[in-house]
């Protein structure tokens, strides 16, 4: 017989896309993630940010900008900013666009976690692994041409599902 009970409800989550300088790969993610969860409750907060500071204050790139337009977002605005470590405590989960962001964002997260010395911080993982193929990375396209950045857009919008999937859509 099945059970009268409510399910057990997850409190929101907050999720932090980051890339190498915060206007290509990162920011689009971030779009991206927003439109397709805008209206699912169990996300409080998305944000996004570099591992460096060579971008920081600017907008995105006019490609990244560009393509989410092409595919109806249009009222996203950013300002370029790097990681801070309040990021790792701030955020459940810190979404890496590469290896060597993930890499970076893996020796940070260790610095956090003996600064305030906790381990309640963000779970750090390569965004692609949540695409059916444990490893994908989203090339930066920001050295390429406009077709690069289309590419990223298709790579979001099937890992945001598939992160929506795999760690929203679980029985808790």
């Amino acid at each position: 017989m099945a059970s009268t009970e409510p399910p057990t409800t997850r409190p929101p989550i907050s999720v932090l896309f980051v890339c190498l300088g915060n206007i290509c790969r990162s920011p689009m993610g971030e779009a991206v993630f927003r439109q397709r969860t805008s209206s699912d409750p169990r996300i409080k907060l998305v944000d996004s940010a570099g591992t460096e500071s060579y971008n920081v204050g600017n907008s995105p790139d006019e490609r990244t900008m560009s393509v989410l337009k092409d595919n109806g977002i249009v009222n996203y605005s950013h300002v370029a900013r790097k990681v801070k470590i309040s990021d790792f405590i701030r955020f459940d989960y810190i979404l890496a666009m590469d290896r060597s962001n993930l890499r970076d964002l893996q020796v940070r997260r260790q610095r956090a976690a003996t600064r305030d010395n906790t381990d309640k911080l963000a779970r750090v993982v390569l965004f692609g692994d949540y695409g059916g193929e444990k490893g994908e990375e989203i090339i930066d396209p920001w050295y390429g041409e406009l077709w690069g950045f289309e590419v990223a857009y298709e790579q979001f919008v099937r890992l945001s599902d598939g992160f929506v999937k795999k760690v929203l859509d679980v029985d808790p």
